[in-house]
């Protein structure tokens, strides 16, 4: 019944083009493996396999719709980056609201991060785009699928991009030095026994593994002879 509600909606929108309507995960397998799947309507309680492990089993993902009637399921979504979620029983106007989500996810950019010439980040933060100065940037904190931009003032932004992909937008005054942590060199307060101090308080440690970069860098920008 499900299933065919979905095929009911999505015929009445003109630029969705169904690829396949599955009631099991295992049937949804092939159907991914031989296209090109922009979009995904999946419910979470499914037969065999919970919707979120098979989530899980995926090594690249189509943007996602959650479809389920247990609304303690929401939170967890997120982790998903889940462009929408249904909750049952759901009619043609919430229906339309996930389809217009996908439809500006699917025309934003590839990236949750963009670069401007006048030195600033635009970032994603759901459905809008925040514009941060990069000079005002203390710190990123990778978290997983995301990362966490921690700027002078305001609230931290969470951005879905990696740190490789942060550190290649960002000026060579950004440095790695842990695993988790990319730190803006300008905004150092104190460096004591390879740690360090943040503007904010927040107290960083230098790990062996990016401990070479960062001791070049202060190198190159320091008094000692």
């Amino acid at each position: 019944m499900a299933l065919k509600k979905l095929e009911t909606y999505i015929a009445k929108i003109p630029f969705l083009e169904p690829m396949g309507f599955c009631e099991s995960p295992y049937e949804a397998i092939p159907i991914l493996a031989d296209n090109r799947i922009d979009a995904i309507f999946i419910d979470i309680n499914m037969p065999d396999l919970n919707g979120m492990a098979f989530l899980d089993t995926m090594p690249s993902r189509p943007m996602i719709v959650f479809t389920t009637a247990y609304s303690e399921y929401a939170v967890d979504s997120y982790r998903y980056s889940a462009v929408d979620y249904l909750l049952k029983p759901f009619d043609f106007t919430d229906f339309q609201r996930a389809v217009n989500k996908l439809y500006i996810a699917s025309s934003a950019s590839s990236s949750d991060i963009s670069q401007t010439m006048d030195d600033s980040l635009y970032v994603k933060v759901d459905y809008r785009y925040v514009n941060i100065r990069i000079s005002d940037i203390m710190y990123i904190k990778g978290m997983n699928e995301y990362v966490q931009i921690f700027p002078l003032e305001g609230k931290p932004l969470a951005a879905h991009t990696s740190m490789k992909k942060m550190l290649d937008r960002l000026p060579s005054h950004f440095v790695q030095v842990h695993r988790s942590f990319i730190v803006n060199m300008r905004m150092i307060k104190e460096i004591e026994r390879m740690r360090v101090t943040m503007p904010d308080g927040t107290y960083i440690t230098v790990t062996d593994n990016y401990k070479q970069p960062f001791m070049n860098y202060i190198a190159a920008h320091s008094l000692i002879k």
